[in-house]
């Protein structure tokens, strides 16, 4: 994939949002492996808007369970809302009540934990293909 790490380009930065740090540490290596960009690691909604605002994500890969009070779906919906920042969902917690909340994110994609990093590549190649239709 080393010929590959020229094309990824700023608009393809990702930002992580989990709570879990080796599991963060592992999406984090797994894709700079893979040569895509992050725009960094948020363990919480509010970091991760904040980090969004200054980063400029293209796309966030988004936990629904996350420290503080706000969970992964408020995160999802207002950085779509406010700053039009797709996510795919990362999460062991995909019942219907949730997914139902996060339409209004208009989610990429969802990947059920656990999960291989090849899969979340994935459906990450996915959504960047999603987002260039769309655009």
């Amino acid at each position: 994939m080393s010929g590959e790490q020229g094309e990824i380009t700023r608009n393809q930065l990702i930002l992580v949002v989990e709570d879990d740090y080796l599991i963060a540490l592992d999406i984090e290596a797994g894709l700079l492996a893979e040569g895509f960009s992050l725009a960094g690691l948020a363990t919480s909604a509010d970091e991760a808007i904040s980090m969004a605002l200054s980063t400029k994500p293209v796309l966030a890969l988004m936990d629904i369970r996350l420290l503080g009070e706000r969970d992964g779906i408020d995160a999802a919906v207002e950085l779509y809302r406010d700053h039009g920042i797709r996510c795919i969902f990362t999460t062991a917690h995909g019942d219907r009540d949730l997914r139902l909340r996060a339409e209004t994110a208009r989610p990429l994609g969802w990947v059920q934990k656990p999960y291989s990093i090849a899969t979340l590549v994935a459906a990450i190649r996915d959504a960047f293909q999603e987002l260039e239709k769309e655009s």
